[in-house]
């Protein structure tokens, strides 16, 4: 077997764990919502019109504070959801347990034994430009 089978098999044990079938879950909940969908597309429309406001040459400083206090009403219903709650929540579990395998994988790319790479970053900024290496 390949490291591109290995991978498969991965994307597979992914989709078999227990935070991708809540995530899954969550977004479903989440698009079926007519509510908070409403909600999402008054935020985004807004923004465009705050976008659109700023880019004038004549813009109303009444009218961006007016846009911006509407979007961050429109957000914070948004997040008071519990649907969205339940999503964002199920979406960082997601992206931890993406985030420890891309820890150990990018580990192992510099070196690093796979068995004992840390799974957890550790003093990383993130940032692999000013680093010596996952250790």
């Amino acid at each position: 077997m390949n490291v591109i089978d290995k991978a498969r098999e991965l994307g597979q044990l992914i989709q078999a764990d227990e935070r991708y079938a809540e995530y899954c879950k969550a977004k479903e909940a989440n698009d079926k919502d007519e509510d908070l969908q409403k909600l999402i597309g008054e935020f985004q429309t807004k923004r465009v019109e705050l976008n659109t406001e700023m880019s004038k040459d004549d813009r109303s400083a009444e009218r961006l504070t007016a846009l911006d206090d509407e979007i961050k009403s429109l957000y914070g219903t948004i997040m008071s959801n519990k649907n969205m709650a339940a999503y964002t929540e199920a979406k960082n579990a997601m992206e931890h347990m993406l985030g420890q395998i891309n820890m150990i994988i990018t580990c192992s790319a510099n070196g690093d034994d796979p068995l004992t790479c840390p799974s957890e970053q550790s003093g990383c900024s993130g940032s692999c430009e000013s680093c010596g290496g996952c250790h």
